[in-house]
């Protein structure tokens, strides 16, 4: 079966197309700039020789019209990837926010498609934007079966304890204020991955897991089900990240109302996209900071100190909640490249039986590396994320 994978976002459609259950990626590529007057196309078709490479600059006025084209790409007789609209059997989305309401993937009907648009309040920016795609993708692709993935399904295994939040009993019950977490796609990715890796069932591994790009979230695994995640109702809280500050006082936000007069959404705004790496250095890229601080600016000297400091303070927490430990992953852009990030994260965790080995996490190899020490109690694994084949294995599961 062929499955096309489709993550839509406001101004943004990325894809990818497997062959399952092979998983044979065939194809993938994402179009830029949706509505404004020079969008972008970028197309990688795989093949045995190599890769065909497409950048195409054009106007795409809308995601359906995006999505004209990227079918057009598809069904290319020269390329040979689909002969018709009817070969690809399923189109697995991307779904920020599923609420209490999905708890594994889900076949899209039309009762489901109202649900998503009832949690919009809860995802403004991402929800909308997945209810396109989905909208778009059925009349595009009108023979597939369209099956949504949530990022928050992962985390639905939360215990009542740890996903209420210690207000009006009313605002959970009529509103459905509650930890939800996100990124669950990638946490429940790599937990499958590391279980794998060190032969173990996922029913019996503790892990805490790490997905560090300009969004961060963790998770604390046990017995292979998520117990504990450090986002919440949306993706604000928790680590530093790019542009999020992550947790803070919600006193500073009452200040910032009353003191500084701004409204909810400048507030908004500036938690979500002025704050976190960029607040503190100008910058969202962990890379032109790790450069800056390597020659003593300060600023980024900080923010990478109060970064990792989360980080660490967090593994603690989830140490003393899960009581034994498997291991600790690191996944996702920065936690995959970033040298510095994952060793000054380890710092002093020596009393929980985690110690970093300096050599093993220097080299630059493929693939699931382990990074401990030869005597720590706990393995240190960096494995890569893929959300896009587990959103297709999902899809396959689902429809299988």
């Amino acid at each position: 079966m062929k499955i096309l994978v489709i993550n839509t976002g406001s101004s943004s459609v990325k894809f990818k197309l497997y062959d399952m259950p092979a998983k044979v990626l065939l194809c993938e590529g994402q179009i830029e700039r949706i509505g404004e007057p020079e969008g972008r196309l970028m197309f990688t078709h795989y093949l045995k020789s190599g890769t065909d490479d497409i950048v195409l600059q054009d106007t795409f006025e809308d995601q359906q019209q995006g999505l004209n084209k990227i079918a057009a790409l598809l069904l290319d007789p020269d390329r040979g990837l689909v002969s018709h609209p009817g070969e690809i059997g399923a189109v697995g989305h991307r779904v920020v926010h599923g609420g209490e309401d999905f708890h594994e993937a889900t076949l899209i009907t039309p009762k489901v498609t109202a649900k998503i648009a009832h949690l919009v309040p809860l995802a403004p920016l991402h929800n909308p934007a997945n209810l396109k795609g989905i909208r778009t993708a059925m009349q595009v692709f009108p023979q597939a079966r369209q099956v949504a993935v949530f990022d928050t399904a992962f985390h639905q295994t939360l215990p009542e304890h740890a996903f209420r939040y210690a207000i009006p009993n009313d605002l959970y019950r009529e509103h459905g204020l509650r930890v939800y977490g996100m990124h669950g796609t990638s946490h429940q990715y790599v937990a499958e991955q590391g279980a794998q890796h060190i032969d173990k069932p996922l029913d019996t591994c503790n892990f805490i897991t790490i997905h560090l790009g300009n969004g961060c979230s963790m998770a604390a695994i046990e017995n292979g089900k998520s117990i504990d995640t450090s986002m919440g109702l949306s993706p604000l809280p928790g680590l530093v990240m790019g542009t999020r500050s992550g947790d803070i006082d919600p006193a500073v936000i009452f200040y910032l109302c009353r003191h500084l007069k701004m409204t909810a959404d400048q507030v908004d705004r500036l938690l979500n996209k002025e704050s976190g790496l960029k607040g503190l250095t100008g910058s969202n890229d962990l890379r032109d900071i790790v450069r800056q601080a390597a020659s003593g600016h300060q600023a980024s000297l900080l923010a990478i100190h109060m970064y990792t400091y989360r980080i660490r303070k967090y593994i603690g927490a989830y140490a003393a909640i899960l009581g034994r430990l498997d291991g600790v992953i690191f996944t996702a852009g920065v936690g995959e490249n970033s040298v510095l990030i994952r060793e000054k994260s380890c710092e002093g965790l020596s009393m929980l039986g985690i110690t970093l080995d300096t050599q093993l996490n220097e080299q630059k190899t493929q693939g699931i590396r382990e990074i401990q020490s030869p005597d720590s109690a706990v393995k240190l694994l960096i494995i890569p994320t893929n959300e896009e084949l587990e959103i297709a294995r999902q899809t396959y599961r689902l429809l299988s």
